[in-house]
């Protein structure tokens, strides 16, 4: 009888080219995203030609609406591989292209997202200032088009614009540009909370929807970890929550309060940001910064509290459920009509008063 040969493995030798193999497969995807691009590019540029093209002979040609009907028709009978062209779809195109075709800043950025996105910018939003907003976040964020539609019904351009985010001298010194990074106000609607819930279900509560959290935080925002252990002094405490952020290369941690902002939360979170940076802060990273997500807070308090601050902190507060997007519709609406320079007296309106009132005794 033959002894039975044990079949041997070769040891794998993936872990010495690794590195390489990584190589090229970021270059395969790198590749895809541009063909992607590219295809996505030409397709916005057609939809805006198409747009244009209609827009044109609607204005000049004699064409009513009934013969755009007729137009989706006779693709669909005489093109049927041709998809996408209804009705509905055609006279979006036609908007689309008069929405954007005097705006030479903001109309390149429409061709860097899908056409998905665009019509839900284009359907959402009112202001042309608004949709540059999301048009430029959207790049910035990379956001999806679930993601897209949550910051539209959050309203988030309205919380932007009605309460911009506070911060203490020091963030804009050591860090430009951050406000634009950091919120006001933090949505979490994805948690499902009750409203008794405690400091600690908070914390375990947006670890466990950890990728719905850094949505909402930002693309740059790398989590850290929780409950991060610092020791000062022999004794011992910890973060709530820390982050890393890439673009502004420097740590940031969140401390998480269920109430309403006290100034004396901001010593203890200095205290933080004090030993971040003595213990935890590499050479090449900038200074930390400290976020108190409250409750609640009184933009008084806060404004009174972050002006003698001496650590980079900001103030934000949490919610829980989607704003009452009309009722901010509405301040934003008597925000812009207050910001209207007031009327002069060589305006049409006082010079027809003017006009009037002679010979009036």
């Amino acid at each position: 009888m033959k002894p039975s040969r044990r079949k041997t493995t070769k040891p794998s030798i993936v872990p010495a080219y690794e590195p390489a193999f990584r190589e090229v497969v970021g270059l395969i995807q790198a590749a895809r995203q541009r063909a992607y691009q590219t295809i996505n590019t030409e397709l916005i540029d057609l939809y805006w030609r198409v747009g244009q093209c209609i827009s044109r002979k609607l204005e000049t040609a004699g064409w009513g609406e009934g013969v755009v009907d007729e137009l989706a028709r006779y693709i669909a009978q005489h093109h049927p591989d041709i998809k996408g062209f209804t009705r509905r779809n055609l006279f979006r195109m036609r908007q689309f292209f008069l929405t954007y075709r005097h705006d030479t800043k903001v109309s390149p950025l429409v061709r860097q997202l899908s056409w998905t996105h665009n019509l839900l910018i284009l359907s959402k939003c009112k202001r042309p200032e608004e949709r540059e907003f999301y048009l430029r976040l959207c790049i910035r964020e990379r956001w999806g088009k679930r993601e897209l539609e949550r910051q539209l019904d959050g309203a988030l351009f309205e919380r932007a614009i009605l309460a911009p985010q506070k911060v203490s001298p020091l963030v804009t010194l050591l860090h430009p540009g951050s406000e634009t990074i950091f919120k006001d106000t933090y949505l979490l609607d994805f948690l499902d909370l009750p409203l008794g819930h405690s400091e600690a279900d908070l914390q375990r509560a947006l670890v466990a929807n950890l990728k719905k959290f850094l949505l909402e935080l930002g693309r740059d925002f790398t989590f850290v970890g929780e409950e991060y252990l610092l020791q000062v002094g022999g004794k011992d405490y910890s973060l709530d929550l820390l982050f890393f952020h890439r673009e502004l290369r420097c740590l940031v941690t969140f401390d998480l309060k269920i109430d309403e902002f006290k100034p004396e939360y901001l010593g203890k979170l200095e205290f933080y940001l004090e030993a971040l940076d003595r213990d935890v802060r590499k050479p090449h990273e900038r200074p930390s910064i400290g976020v108190l997500l409250c409750a609640t807070k009184d933009d008084e308090v806060v404004e009174y509290a972050l002006s003698p601050a001496v650590s980079p902190a900001l103030i934000a507060e949490y919610q829980m459920r989607l704003p009452d997007k009309e009722l901010l519709r509405r301040k934003l609406h008597e925000f812009y009509q207050l910001a209207l320079p007031p009327a002069t007296t060589d305006s049409p309106p006082a010079r027809k008063q003017r006009r009037s009132s002679k010979g009036v005794t």
